[in-house]
């Protein structure tokens, strides 16, 4: 017996532990925009990680963005292409320096770019929907001139080029830009202009040399999408692999262009289709009010779990503030974006958290209506409350990544946020229930050890 009762209270003080610790840490990463842990010997970091809240596009402003295919509607989009030019346009973006964007999927032929917080829209517009072709093009002893456009022999679909109306000399593309291994930007000499240097691929270096070596004197041109970009002369022949484009280039402009070549071309040409700007103050102001309208309704619910509950009520109000803190704390950490849908989602998910208690609450009265003593109560109460509580749950969590499939497939972000917060508080909430609400019932009640069940438990 007594060894019975030295276990029980060893589990107790376990759970009351592993509570404490968790309630802790979750208070200092949402409290807290950076962690940081000093190393008391030496005074440096030792961990360092950056747990500002990240806004979505709805909360703080920026730029929203429906890219679609430009191609005929009765042409069939192959789907890795559209993955692949997903894929492009995010890296490209990322590069930029443009963070917290998403851009997925929306359908067979559209994408959907989301920039929050940005300001120069304008740049991020023109390098999304370039196709960066880079061809180098044998123009022989012709140099033409940088920004004219020129008719090349080579075809991304590979089909036949038709020759121009207008009577144009097409010229012949000895490689693209496939064959680039690296890109990287460096100033030029003078430290005025920059150049970008490039290393070619086994097989573009020996398309490069050979080509070189046989047409020293001539004009290599350079072209970008067809339009000219530089047109140098070959001096000598290059056999090592390595060459730079020069221009007049800007710091801005050569790392636009290097981003273009470092991340290929996109397989699929794209137009943008629509174009949304959402101003900051019109998410601050939703912000706000979502903020105080969560406010008012805890404090309802708050009031009507102690009121009808009593004592348990008491116990439901911590629970719900321990799991609350739980759940922003894994929102900061992980960088999850908060949307005003995530945030309804969360919202919902209180309300699962508290569901979990009113099981338990019922049930724990109705065990102690049939005459048990708070233990049994207690013990009976949780035991027949958990099938509903786990059943419940699991079905929200299912729902959760259905929606979070939907939103996936067809670009619905709103749907994709609500999804994700409602599956995360759904799964915060079910430790709440195992581990936060019954310890803090069991130590209520032992140290209470109430025994008008009128006054203190509604009964």
């Amino acid at each position: 017996m007594d060894g019975d009762i030295y276990r029980m209270i060893r589990n107790l003080t376990n759970r009351i532990i592993l509570i404490v610790v968790i309630f802790i840490l979750a208070l200092w990463v949402g409290l807290s925009q950076e962690i940081n842990i000093i190393n008391p010997l030496s005074n440096t970091p030792l961990f360092v990680r950056n747990v500002e809240p990240r806004l979505g596009l709805d909360l703080q402003g920026g730029l929203q963005v429906l890219l679609e295919a430009d191609i005929p509607a009765d042409q069939q989009i192959d789907s890795e292409a559209m993955e692949i030019a997903r894929d492009i346009v995010q890296q490209r973006t990322d590069a930029l320096g443009v963070n917290e964007n998403v851009i997925q999927l929306a359908g067979d032929r559209r994408i959907v770019g989301e920039f929050p917080g940005l300001a120069d829209t304008e740049s991020v517009l023109e390098i999304i929907q370039q196709t960066g072709l880079l061809e180098f093009v044998d123009t022989g002893d012709f140099s033409p001139a940088e920004g004219s456009f020129l008719f090349t022999d080579f075809s991304p679909t590979g089909e036949p080029v038709s020759l121009p109306e207008s009577g144009e000399i097409i010229y012949h593309t000895i490689m693209t830009g496939a064959e680039l291994d690296s890109v990287a930007v460096s100033p030029d000499q003078l430290g005025i202009n920059y150049l970008i240097n490039f290393r070619l691929k086994p097989n573009g270096s020996k398309i490069f040399a050979e080509h070189t070596s046989a047409n020293t004197g001539k004009f290599l041109t350079i072209v970008l999408d067809k339009q000219v970009i530089s047109s140098p002369v070959i001096n000598d022949a290059i056999t090592g692999g390595e060459g730079s484009i020069s221009g007049s280039f800007t710091a801005e402009t050569a790392n636009a262009f290097a981003v273009q070549l470092r991340y290929g071309s996109l397989p699929v040409p794209l137009k943008i289709v629509e174009t949304r700007i959402i101003g900051p103050t019109l998410g601050a102001d939703s912000l706000n009010k979502s903020l105080v309208a969560g406010l008012i309704g805890m404090l309802i619910v708050a009031l009507f779990m102690i009121i009808y509950y009593r004592l348990p009520g008491i116990v439901a109000v911590l629970s719900i503030l321990i799991y609350a803190a739980i759940a922003f704390a894994i929102f900061k950490w992980f960088h999850f974006t908060l949307t005003l849908p995530g945030i309804a989602g969360f919202l919902l998910s209180t309300g699962a958290a508290l569901d979990a208690n009113i099981l338990i609450f019922e049930r724990l009265k109705e065990e102690l209506r049939n005459g048990k003593n708070l233990t049994q109560a207690i013990d009976q109460g949780w035991t027949r409350a958990w099938s509903s509580i786990r059943d419940s749950n699991l079905s929200a969590i299912i729902t959760s990544l259905i929606l979070f499939w939907f939103g996936s497939t067809f670009g619905a972000t709103i749907v994709q946020g609500f999804s994700l917060t409602l599956a995360l508080g759904v799964g915060i909430s079910l430790f709440t229930a195992i581990y936060v609400t019954r310890t803090l019932l069991v130590i209520f009640l032992q140290g209470f050890k109430p025994t008008n069940f009128e006054r203190w438990f509604g009964i």
